[in-house]
């Protein structure tokens, strides 16, 4: 069942200005917002105007209903100038993202008079949210046909759509980081503190039970993966057992999954896997992430992280895929290979190639269970959430699919505005050689995110923060 954002929708008016046209421009922004993929909540049963103006009353009933409905956020259209006060107590206690915004207001009546003040409103509202320490995002006063309303009002659903799938995290960690990998170390009471963000641990023995337990069974799901597999791969330098192992892998992580209702897995994918099963876990990995639940490689924690948020900010449009950033282009000084061993999502494949079901090239134990092909190109969005020393951020940047040589693995070259300043950040931290790119531009709708996510700063290399709020304004 699709997953759509609930809205809880709180037009505001003030008494000393007109109440028919409060009543006009509620009704015709509701009737815009309805073309929108999300699901309303409205405040019509609270009182005659279904406005909120300032009513200690109204403020009580208004607060109930939107936390019993459990909205995942509010949009706070002023029909006129509106009630500030009554809209901060509001946002206070619902502690959800919140959009503020007012159409413009026409000219003054031919004998002076003016029906809204809506702006002026606005003003009012923005000053007493930062004296309730209420987080707002914002959309410039405009017409309700302008674009800057169309493009703010999206992206502020996917803005919730991020919050709410990161406050609910919850990342299956399967084993411990790879010896050697300290790049892999993070901290797992900050990210429940600061966050909320929940690690459920698991041990490769587990995982490998359970894996042989839907091995012996030899069930209709085991055979459907199987059949999957087979259609989707060229299979032909693998057994038949090492199909069935590997889809096996994929059965027993589905099944660990639901049972610790995790929304992504960070997995420790080598070398005791490929001791204990024989396998590698690339191939699976691509698999799930792309069912909607992304697997990152090396027990890369922060790397779901940015997965499960760039998934979020796509509206589920989009599959994510976990990457290294891992050597400069032969001949684009601006080009980088994002590639890893085997593990993107083969819907992500490209048209001109078929992948392919392999044994890992660089490890001693050639262990079955890679993928390798190229994916597609475009336009690809760049996402890290890292931190270290207690501070978090979020990188963020634009790139786009270039060609380039063969590699092994699974792989895209892409090219980038700058890559030397992309370089420098990447070395100075806090971020690793790990990233999730993105089919799709969730540059503005993480950046904006980052607003709601309290302890988690916005660090936009490509757009600039000032071309991101160009972008958000309708320019």
């Amino acid at each position: 069942m699709e997953d759509r954002v609930k809205m809880g929708f709180l037009p505001t008016r003030r008494n000393v200005f007109s109440k028919e046209d409060a009543l006009k421009y509620k009704s015709l922004i509701r009737n815009k917002i309805e073309n929108y993929n999300i699901d309303i909540v409205d405040i019509e049963d609270i009182n005659d105007e279904g406005l909120l103006s300032d009513n200690g009353d109204d403020i009580k009933k208004v607060i109930y209903k939107f936390k019993n409905e459990n909205v995942d956020a509010i949009f706070v259209p002023h029909c006129n100038f509106g009630t500030e006060d009554a809209v901060a107590k509001v946002a206070k206690e619902i502690n959800k993202p919140m959009l503020l915004w007012g159409p413009r207001d026409e000219a003054p009546l031919d004998d002076g008079m003016r029906l809204r003040d809506t702006q002026c409103g606005l003003f009012a509202t923005g000053k007493i949210l930062r004296r309730f320490n209420v987080p707002f995002s914002y959309l410039v006063n405009s017409y309700l046909d302008d674009l800057s309303f169309d493009r703010g009002f999206k992206n502020f659903i996917s803005v919730a759509n991020v919050v709410k799938k990161f406050n609910s995290l919850k990342i299956l960690q399967i084993s411990t980081r790879p010896e050697g990998f300290w790049t892999m170390i993070y901290n797992e009471g900050e990210l429940l503190e600061r966050f909320g963000i929940q690690i459920t641990p698991i041990t490769l023995k587990d995982v490998e039970q359970k894996t042989l337990s839907v091995e012996k069974e030899d069930g209709t799901e085991l055979k459907t993966t199987i059949d999957f597999i087979k259609s989707k791969f060229d299979c032909t330098e693998v057994s038949d057992s090492d199909v069935k192992r590997v889809a096996a892998f994929k059965v027993a992580l589905n099944r660990l999954i639901k049972e610790k209702g995790c929304s992504a897995v960070a997995i420790q994918c080598w070398t005791a896997l490929q001791v204990s099963l024989g396998i590698m876990p690339c191939l699976v990995n691509g698999l799930l992430t792309d069912e909607g639940i992304p697997v990152t490689c090396e027990t890369d924690v922060h790397g779901a992280i940015s997965a499960v948020i760039a998934q979020a900010a796509s509206m589920d449009s989009a599959v994510p895929f976990f990457a290294d950033l891992t050597i400069r282009h032969p001949e684009n000084e601006n080009g980088e290979l994002l590639f890893h061993c085997g593990n993107f999502p083969p819907s992500l494949c490209s048209n001109d190639d078929k992948p392919k079901f392999k044994h890992h090239f660089l490890f001693e134990s050639h262990a079955p269970g890679t993928a390798e092909f190229e994916i597609k190109g475009g336009d690809i969005s760049i996402v890290r959430f890292d931190g270290d020393h207690g501070e978090y951020s979020l990188l963020l940047g634009k790139a786009k699919g270039i060609k380039g040589p063969y590699t092994r693995g699974t792989y895209l070259w892409v090219e980038v505005n700058d890559w030397p300043m992309w370089e420098e950040k990447l070395v100075k931290g806090p971020y690793v050689h790990h990233c999730v790119g993105i089919h799709h531009d969730v540059i503005p709708v993480l950046y904006e995110a980052c607003n709601f996510i309290p302890g988690l700063r916005p660090d936009p290399v490509d757009p600039s923060e000032q071309e991101i709020k160009e972008f958000l304004r309708g320019r």
